[in-house]
């Protein structure tokens, strides 16, 4: 959905969070290679991997990385890199 609305933005597309995907994602965030971390859940279904979600947002809250799990947060923080407010 980011690209169709921002296709000048750099989306790195990694596994699934059962293939290791979130523990990539750690990594990166770790390595501080990540430019902002957008992670989108359904709210309404049964969450068997919500501790690896609050894992990432935990790390991305101790390397100031600005995240979004909503589609409005999200927004905001491709509207600031887009306009350069979060480089």
């Amino acid at each position: 959905m980011l690209l169709q609305t921002y296709p000048e933005l750099k989306v790195t597309a990694l596994k699934s969070g059962p293939l290791g995907g979130d523990q990539q994602i750690g990594a990166l965030i770790c390595e501080e290679k990540l430019d902002a971390l957008v992670f989108f859940t359904d709210p309404l279904s049964p969450m068997p991997h919500d501790v690896d979600v609050k894992a990432l947002t935990r790390l991305a809250t101790v390397y100031d990385l600005p995240s979004a799990c909503s589609r409005s947060t999200a927004n905001l923080i491709a509207q600031g890199m887009r306009h350069g407010f979060l480089d």
